[in-house]
């Protein structure tokens, strides 16, 4: 079979390699939605029919389902990150920049249901992604608490790993039970966590 690409062997275009970055990334999107819905189990047509792919392309990319989870999961903490100083110079009050980012972080949370099983094969591969996480997150979390300690909205003394892994702990059991709604109990959380303002 003819190897792909220019004649001469010389490297890929800019736009060939553009495209192939944007299908990359509209294969993680399309991913992450079907995680939500079908579980990380979910049939790779199923996902190369939302990205609107081929089931080549996806294979391209990610050869193995481990690689397409550990990448979905990936992009998804970048995006999570990246949110929050975006939030924090955006947002009416630091807190609700937190509030936002902690919506953003269940989102993530909620996808996440079944990473462990799907990577239950590759230990190494699952605990550098779970290093990953808090060293992307942990200091978004810390950065926001600050800011919303710094401005009198929040009480101090909340420690963010602490946070994080509460609102971790009430997402468990969602898949499972619909009439659980762990963003009313996270809102009920961060109730407690604001400063009862003078009147």
């Amino acid at each position: 079979m003819a190897a792909e690409g220019p004649v001469g062997g010389s490297p890929p275009s800019r736009s060939k390699r553009a495209d192939a970055q944007r299908n990359r990334e509209t294969v993680l999107t399309a991913a992450a939605e079907v995680f939500v819905t079908s579980g990380v189990d979910a049939p790779i047509r199923q996902i190369a029919a939302r990205a609107g792919v081929g089931m080549a392309t996806i294979y391209r990319h990610f050869p193995t389902r481990a690689d397409l989870v550990t990448a979905v999961y990936e992009h998804q903490i970048e995006a999570c990150a990246e949110a929050g100083p975006s939030l924090l110079a955006g947002a009416d009050s630091p807190f609700d920049a937190l509030r936002q980012w902690i919506d953003l972080f269940v989102d993530f949370l909620v996808t996440k249901h079944g990473l462990a099983d799907a990577l239950q094969s590759d230990s190494d591969r699952f605990a550098a992604l779970h290093a990953y996480f808090l060293d992307r997150l942990l200091p978004v979390c810390t950065q926001l608490l600050d800011a919303a300690v710094a401005a009198g909205d929040i009480r101090p003394g909340t420690q963010p790993y602490e946070l994080m892994r509460g609102i971790g702990n009430l997402c468990v059991g969602r898949d499972n039970d619909p009439r659980y709604d762990p963003r009313r109990l996270i809102a009920l959380l961060l109730q407690g966590l604001e400063r009862p303002r003078t009147p």
